[in-house]
C-alpha cells in the first residue's frame, strides 16, 4: 500500500515539466492497472503495513478514484487548451487522489478524519479556481460550513472512543460493539450523512455541481459521495447495538426525501442541476440499504456506491460536451441534440439508460439486491421503493427525450461531431459500468 503512495508524491514534481499533463494522465492509467493486479495477490489485502491497509471495500473505492481522476484530466481538455493554470489543475488532481487514497486506506480513526476533510480543501480549490460563474464563491461556503460543522462531533466522537478504549485501530474496533446514547450516535453518524447526502442536508451538493468545472462534477459525483458510504460502512460495526434502535428514522427520511428529489429532477431546466439531484435519489437508495444492517443491504450499497460513480460521471462529461458547443446547460437551448450532435446521442441513450438501471449494467445489480434488503426489512417500505423506482425512470426518460428530440433551438444552424477523445472518455465510463456486472462476486459475495 505504501508503494502506491510513495509513486503518487514522486509524480508531483512531474506536474511542473513541459509535458506533464500528458504525462501524468498516462501514469495514472498506469497506475489504475498496477493497483487492479493487487487483486491477483489476496494475501496483500489483508489489513496490514502499518498504518494503512485494504481489504475488499477500500481496494474498489481506491480504484473508481484512479480511475476517475485519470479521466478527469481527460476531459478538462479545454484547461490545457486556453493554458489555465494547468500545472495548478494537475496539481490539484494529484492532491486530491493521494487524500482519497489515504483516506480509503486509512486503519487508524482519526487518520481516517483527517484525510476525510483534507479531501474537501483541493475540491475547493477546483471550484473556486476553475469553476464557470461567480456564484462559485456561494457554493465553495456552502460545501464547506456543511462538511466541517457536520463532521466536528465526529470529532468529538472519535475522542470519546480513544478515552473508552484506548485505540483508533479500526480492525481491533470491528471486534467491539459500543452502547452509547443517543447523542454519540448522532456526533458519530451526523458526518456522513451529510456527506452522502442525505435528503434534508442535500442542499450543498446541486450548488457544488453547477459551479464546478467538469473534473469538479466528475470527482464529486464518482468518489466524494462514497466517502460518506465508506465511513458508515466502517463505523456500523460499532454502531450495531444503537443502529438497530436508530435507523428506521434515516431509513425513512432518505427513502421518502427520494421520491420528493426525484419531483425536483421533473422540475429542473438546467442539465447539471438535473444530474446533481439524480445523485441525491441515488444516495437515498444506498442510504437506505445501509442501514438495514443486513448484508444485502451492505453488499448492494457498495454495489451501487461503485455503479453510481461511473454513470453520474459519465453523465455530467454529456453535458459538459454539450456546453462546450451551445454555451449553456438550459433544457430550452440544449433540445433537438439528435440533429446538432447524432454521434453522442447513443451515449446519452447508453448513459441514460445505465442511470434507470437498465440491463445488464451495474446499477440494475445494485438497485434489485437493495429493493431485496428494503422489503425484506420492512414490506412497507415498498411503497416508497415503487415511488422512488419509477420517479427515477420519469426523470431520466425526460432528460433524455427533452435534450435529444424536438425542434433545434433557433440560434443553432450547425451540426457538430464529438472529438475522438471524447468518444474514448465516455467509453471508458461507460465498458467498467457493464463489464463489471460480469464479475459480481467480488461485489456481492465478498463478507
Amino acid at each position: 500500500m505504501l508503494k502506491f503512495i510513495f509513486v503518487l508524491f514522486s509524480l508531483i514534481p512531474l506536474v511542473f515539466m513541459k509535458m506533464s499533463w500528458h504525462l501524468i494522465h498516462v501514469m495514472l492509467y498506469i497506475l489504475t492497472f498496477m493497483f487492479m493486479m493487487v487483486w491477483e495477490f489476496p494475501s496483500l489485502l489483508l489489513w496490514g503495513y502499518l498504518f494503512m491497509g485494504c481489504d475488499v471495500i477500500s481496494f474498489g473505492l481506491i480504484l473508481l478514484s484512479f480511475w476517475i481522476c485519470a479521466l478527469m484530466i481527460m476531459a478538462s481538455q479545454s484547461v490545457l487548451n486556453v493554458h489555465f493554470n494547468q500545472q495548478m489543475f494537475i496539481l490539484m488532481i494529484l492532491m486530491l487522489l493521494i487524500m482519497l487514497y489515504l483516506t480509503f486506506s486509512s486503519m487508524n480513526l482519526f487518520l481516517f478524519y483527517l484525510f476525510f476533510e483534507s479531501s474537501l480543501i483541493p475540491t475547493l480549490l477546483s471550484i473556486m479556481g476553475w469553476g464557470y460563474q461567480p456564484e462559485r464563491l456561494q457554493a465553495g461556503v456552502y460545501l464547506l460550513f456543511y462538511t466541517l460543522l457536520a463532521s466536528l462531533p465526529l470529532l468529538v466522537g472519535i475522542f470519546y472512543i480513544y478515552s473508552q478504549w484506548g485505540s483508533l485501530f479500526m480492525p481491533l474496533l470491528m471486534k467491539m460493539s459500543l452502547n452509547g446514547n443517543s447523542l454519540f450516535y448522532l456526533a458519530m453518524v451526523f458526518a456522513f450523512l451529510v456527506k452522502m447526502p442525505m435528503f434534508l442536508v442535500h442542499l450543498w451538493l446541486p450548488k457544488a455541481h453547477v459551479e464546478a468545472p467538469v473534473s469538479g462534477s466528475m470527482i464529486l459525483a464518482g468518489v466524494l459521495l462514497k466517502l460518506g458510504g465508506y465511513g458508515l460502512l466502517r463505523l456500523f460495526n460499532l454502531l450495531v447495538i444503537l443502529g438497530v434502535k436508530f435507523n428506521y428514522i434515516w431509513i425513512g427520511i432518505s427513502l421518502i426525501g427520494g421520491c420528493l428529489v426525484s419531483f425536483i429532477c421533473l422540475r429542473q431546466t438546467d442539465l447539471k442541476a438535473l444530474v446533481a439531484y439524480s445523485s441525491v435519489a441515488h444516495m437515498g437508495l444506498v442510504l437506505g440499504g445501509l442501514m438495514t444492517l443486513t448484508y444485502w443491504g451492505v453488499c448492494g450499497a457498495y454495489t451501487l456506491m461503485i455503479a453510481h460513480g461511473l454513470c453520474s460521471s459519465g453523465l455530467f462529461c454529456l453535458t459538459n460536451i454539450t456546453y462546450e458547443r451551445l454555451g449553456s446547460r438550459s433544457l430550452v437551448i440544449n433540445k433537438g441534440l439528435m440533429h446538432f450532435m447524432p454521434s453522442m446521442t447513443l451515449w446519452w441513450f447508453l448513459l441514460s439508460s445505465a442511470n434507470m438501471a437498465a440491463p445488464p449494467t451495474l446499477n440494475l445489480l445494485g438497485e434489485v439486491v437493495l429493493l431485496n434488503s428494503l422489503v425484506g426489512w420492512s414490506w412497507l417500505s415498498m411503497f416508497s421503493l415503487m415511488g422512488l423506482s419509477f420517479f427515477s425512470a420519469a426523470y431520466t426518460l425526460y432528460l433524455y427525450s427533452y435534450s435529444q428530440h424536438g425542434k433545434v433551438y433557433s440560434g443553432v444552424y450547425s451540426c457538430s461531431g464529438g472529438y475522438s477523445r471524447e468518444y474514448l472518455l465516455l467509453f471508458l465510463h461507460w465498458v467498467p459500468l457493464n463489464l463489471l456486472i460480469l464479475k459480481s462476486e467480488s461485489l456481492i459475495l465478498w463478507l
